[in-house]
């Protein structure tokens, strides 16, 4: 009985601290959710400022670039001036040319839909937002951003640095995208605009891999002709050598036919008891490269 009583008291104890420990998981996990809910409503008043959200879409345009794999100032360029505008960014094409991209993040009606509680009102503002993506589209397309740089694509980039108000305004005004390609505007999200500098990416490294193998071609002749002009040297040299040795050959046969003989009479008449060193006959030849030339020659022979 006494034993059945301490397990009791165990298990309570047991059950008491693993009730607190509860306890202040949940106070830990309501305190986290009041940060973030503090947090939330922070970033919401801030993005209800114009230049604020002008510079949050600047900035996710920037992100967008760089893991798209471009490079500042090689494959873009930011706030580039024109005659009728500044886009955020301008694009270098591989083949010249240049793609204008402009970020535009009309948040204002759409954050207002998200904090309605009413579904009357929340439509409302939503189809308010995409009237003022619609006028964002209107007002780039004035700028003709196309004409004011060479070779550029017939169409602009309007960048929307937020899916899900993109992904709404779409589904207010399902014209919205056809009526933004009939003004040459391509609006693009964060993944579809990966996805197009992907491809611009893409084609950069194809031509960097065209213009290296375009190198790699001529260091190739560079070196095979200073190659031909060496061996054509070097086979010089060698039937120079090749000369030499003959005459060497010719000379030494020369010494022992004419001098050699009257210099071994003057040693029996005791002029001198020291014998003269008789140079010997080189009998190996230096070989050397045949060219193309020299066998042509051995075929006219």
């Amino acid at each position: 009985m006494n034993s059945l009583d301490s397990h009791i008291r165990e298990l309570e104890k047991a059950r008491q601290g693993a009730y607190q420990s509860l306890v202040q998981q949940i106070i830990d996990l309501q305190q986290t959710h009041r940060k973030l809910q503090e947090s939330t409503i922070t970033l919401t008043q801030a993005l209800k400022s114009p230049t604020v959200r002008g510079r949050w879409g600047e900035i996710q345009l920037r992100r967008v670039v760089e893991m798209a794999g471009m490079v500042n100032h090689v494959s873009f360029d930011e706030q580039a001036a024109t005659d009728f505008g500044r886009p955020d960014m301008i694009t270098y094409l591989p083949n010249g040319g240049v793609l204008p991209v402009d970020s535009k993040v009309p948040l204002g009606a759409y954050l207002n839909a998200m904090e309605s509680t009413e579904e009357e009102k929340r439509k409302l503002h939503l189809a308010e937002h995409a009237k003022a993506l619609r006028s964002r589209v209107r007002d780039l397309a004035q700028k003709r951003y196309w004409e004011q740089f060479p070779s550029s694509p017939d169409f602009v980039v309007m960048f929307v640095p937020n899916e899900a108000c993109l992904g709404v305004a779409f589904e207010s005004d399902p014209s919205l995208l056809e009526q933004a390609i009939e003004r040459k505007i391509m609006i693009c999200s964060p993944v579809t605009l990966v996805a197009l500098l992907r491809t611009v990416a893409y084609g950069w490294q194809q031509k960097h891999l065209t213009e290296n193998a375009v190198c790699i071609a001529q260091e190739g002749r560079d070196l095979y002709a200073r190659l031909e002009l060496f061996m054509r040297k070097f086979s010089e040299a060698g039937q120079a050598l090749g000369k030499a040795v003959e005459r060497y050959n010719a000379a030494v046969g020369s010494l022992e036919r004419r001098l050699m003989p009257a210099a071994r009479r003057f040693r029996e008449l005791g002029v001198s008891a020291v014998d003269v060193a008789e140079p010997a006959h080189i009998e190996g030849f230096p070989a050397f490269p045949t060219t193309n030339d020299d066998e042509g020659k051995k075929r006219d022979l």
